[in-house]
């Protein structure tokens, strides 16, 4: 025997019920996740549609007790039912309750009113209005002959906010309804946050050779039936965007639609703007920022089939298309795509499971690709396009590496070297402007000698260590300790210690040194309003600044023609995360950053400044040279076992009770251990980075091995023991595949 699991309602905040119904013995066999089905509901068994979140051969009630599934919905293939047996693969995947999966996948309707718009429409033919409009005209009845003139001039249909700007009122229009003339109809207006702030230009750039061959590559082999993901990758400034607008344009002429994932932080109105001078009215967008109504409304737009191109961050990979051509992921790289509450999902690995389901094409594109995406690349497990050059006549930037440990020897303890603070004198003089970045990742906890630049790091998970309140030094991986020296172990010297400059520091030091200078700062604090990010970025933009001084915001996706000179405050700070991925990202970041210089006309400049110019994430970036940062990066990972070498999974646990929290732990240990895999490598416990939250005690286990299957066969063993076992109810626990962030 046979049952489901069914959602009765998606549209409501009622995700957190989920009935069980017998399958009949006639529906054997033909009922599968995300399928529509009629059930009897409540006390008088009405009958009702529900989703199917899962079958299974395991009652939760007495047999008796469950009520049989009445019949199946005919025709019912909705973009819901994908989207549940979405939930359901990220529930099992990734591990999480299918409460938890389904309100990640689906908007939780917000109690928000939705705007009435009323319509005044023809209730007569074309021909009988046009006969009416000639006799009122001749009675001189002007108001009814405006009404009709504007409803023959629009179609058959005018707004409310027509007719009054007609100057028809109310009464008019009541009078030549009871006449049987017009009728007035209601409808939902969406709410669209981008409406008319944009004009469809249609305007469309002619592809240099390198795009035309990306287009086209994977055009012929999507007409041939050819469904696979695709690396594009190309340097800062290549036009990575008209490839992904081609590409659009062609499926939706086939009727298909596109959803396209652009990282919150790049997504300024320099992007959005070139997509709805292409594609107009059929866009929409999604971002944190929108109010809830607009939210919801994008996806009841989405639903209706009102729009064709979704772009918005990872929750737009959940748009409710259900015909999607293509789907691409653009800075590809960027930690944002990983979701850090449960379930923690990857959109590139969701996206891939999405766009097989649909037969759609997934473009993953980034200048600076992720080790795990370029490794596929390389192995011809993706598609691969280059571009290597930038568009029009501008070139990539001149970059000067400046060491601070020089710096400091000659006496200069500013913020800024020397060459920076003449570049950016120069700049001022000749009107262009300038950017200046400070990496913060990894700012917090970090310790590094100032003499040396070299960090303490720990001896068996080489990553650096990280600075406790209590005065020790950690590793996030494996929980080692030391005691904070007074001294660098590398070279003796004093100066070891954090990192203690911020963007207010640098802004207060720029008015200092250049009183004359217009500076704008771009951080968290000064964009926390709805507008304020549109409107730094546009001032900005329109010369109303000459220095603009920010956080990595400021280097996602942006085209400014007249920066020339990018300075790069503290390059390597980003080095001393304790974290396994800390080159990659420095050198990501500063290869984004150097690629804002130049843009335009006017040749470029780019000035990092570093304690560790000999490092390659440092040197390599200077070069913009990707491939030489990979084959130094791979052979780390390789060195190390970390991802995509090895699969990692990261298991956390809290709880109120730090005993009972560190008995469960060592019993997940004995249960791994007791499955005696092969080439499994374990770590920890470990108390987490932040080992107490809200009075509550925090610990991880890492596990490593080179394949993912494994690793979800552990997953499941342990999530099967801990459901049979009692003393678990008050331990919270979360399962991460190669987590990006420290617990």
């Amino acid at each position: 025997m046979e049952f489901v699991n069914v959602i009765v309602d998606i549209s409501h905040e009622k995700l957190d019920r989920i009935f069980q119904y017998r399958i009949p013995e006639e529906l054997q066999g033909k009922i599968s996740t995300g399928m529509q089905v009629q059930v009897p509901f409540g006390m008088g068994n009405r009958t009702i549609k529900g989703y199917v979140t899962g079958v299974t051969d395991v009652p939760d009630y007495p047999v008796e007790k469950i009520k049989p599934v009445t019949g199946l919905v005919d025709g019912a293939v909705p973009a819901e039912s994908e989207l549940i047996a979405l939930a359901a693969w990220m529930k099992e995947f990734y591990g999480s309750t299918m409460n938890q999966a389904l309100k990640t996948v689906l908007p939780v309707k917000q109690e928000v009113s939705s705007r009435q718009e009323k319509c005044i429409v023809l209730a007569i033919p074309r021909e009988e209005a046009e006969q009416l409009l000639k006799e009122v005209l001749h009675k001189n009845f002007r108001a009814k002959a405006r009404l009709l003139a504007g409803l023959l001039d629009h179609d058959g249909k005018l707004s409310s906010k027509e007719a009054a700007d007609l100057k028809i009122t109310s009464s008019v229009i009541q009078g030549m309804e009871r006449d049987g003339v017009v009728r007035q109809i209601s409808r939902v207006q969406y709410r669209n946050p981008f409406a008319g702030k944009f004009e469809q230009t249609g305007i469309q750039r002619t592809l240099t050779e390198e795009q035309k061959n990306a287009v086209d590559g994977i055009w012929d082999e999507y007409a041939q039936g050819i469904r696979k993901t695709y690396l594009l990758e190309g340097v800062t400034g290549s036009g990575k965007t008209e490839v992904y607008m081609e590409l659009i344009s062609r499926v939706i002429a086939e009727g298909k639609q596109a959803i396209v994932l652009i990282p919150e932080i790049a997504l300024t109105f320099q992007t959005v703007r070139r997509f709805y001078e292409r594609f107009g009215d059929r866009v929409s967008v999604m971002h944190s920022r929108l109010s809830e109504g607009e939210r919801y409304d994008q996806f009841l737009r989405a639903k209706a089939g009102e729009i064709d191109v979704m772009i918005g961050p990872r929750s737009a990979l959940f748009t409710p298309f259900s015909q999607i051509g293509v789907m691409i992921i653009d800075e590809e790289h960027e930690g944002a795509y990983k979701s850090e509450t449960v379930p923690r999902y990857d959109a590139r690995e969701v996206a891939a499971v999405r766009a097989k389901k649909h037969g759609a094409s997934l473009i993953l594109g980034s200048a600076t690709p992720s080790v795990e995406t370029s490794r596929r690349a390389r192995e011809g497990k993706f598609g691969w396009y280059r571009l290597t050059s930038r568009i029009g006549q501008a070139i990539l930037p001149e970059v000067s590496v400046v060491d601070l440990r020089e710096e400091l020897r000659d006496g200069n303890r500013s913020i800024f070297s020397r060459r920076l603070l003449s570049a950016m004198d120069d700049r001022l003089k000749k009107r262009q402007q300038t950017m200046l970045f400070l990496n913060r990742r990894g700012l917090s906890g970090f310790v590094s000698c100032r003499s040396c630049g070299k960090s303490i790091r720990c001896p068996h998970c080489d990553v650096t260590l990280s600075l406790h309140k209590d005065g020790s030094l950690r590793c996030h991986y494996c929980g080692y300790r030391i005691p904070m020296p007074k001294n660098c172990p590398s070279c003796g010297s004093p100066y070891i210690s954090g990192f203690r400059a911020g963007t207010q520091q640098i802004e207060r030091e720029v008015h200092r040194l250049f009183p004359q200078a217009r500076v704008l700062r771009m951080d968290y604090d000064t964009t926390r309003t709805r507008e304020s990010y549109e409107q730094i970025l546009s001032a900005f933009g329109n010369g109303q600044a000459d220095i603009l001084v920010g956080t990595q915001m400021i280097v996602k996706g942006h085209d400014f023609p007249d920066v020339t000179l990018v300075g790069i405050v503290a390059a390597d700070i980003s080095l001393y995360a304790s974290d396994y991925r800390a080159a990659e990202r420095t050198f990501q970041l500063l290869t984004q950053a150097v690629g804002r210089a130049g843009r335009g006309s006017k040749a470029g400049e780019a000035v990092i400044q570093t304690y560790m110019p000999e490092h390659y994430s440092i040197q390599t970036a200077a070069k913009q040279d990707y491939d030489a940062f990979y084959e130094q990066e791979i052979l780390y990972r390789e060195l190390m076992g970390y991802p995509p070498v090895d699969e990692m999974l990261g298991i956390y646990l809290s709880g109120k009770d730090l005993e009972k929290l560190e008995s469960c732990a060592e019993q997940l240990v004995e249960w791994i251990r007791n499955a005696h895999v092969e080439g499994l490598c374990l770590i920890g416990p470990a108390d987490a980075a932040l080992a107490r939250k809200n009075d509550s005690y925090r610990k991880v286990i890492y596990m490593k091995h080179e394949k993912k299957i494994i690793l979800l066969k552990i997953k499941k063993l342990l999530e099967q023991q801990i459901a049979g076992t009692d003393n678990w109810n008050d331990i919270f626990i979360q399962f991460d595949y190669n987590p990006l962030q420290a617990y």
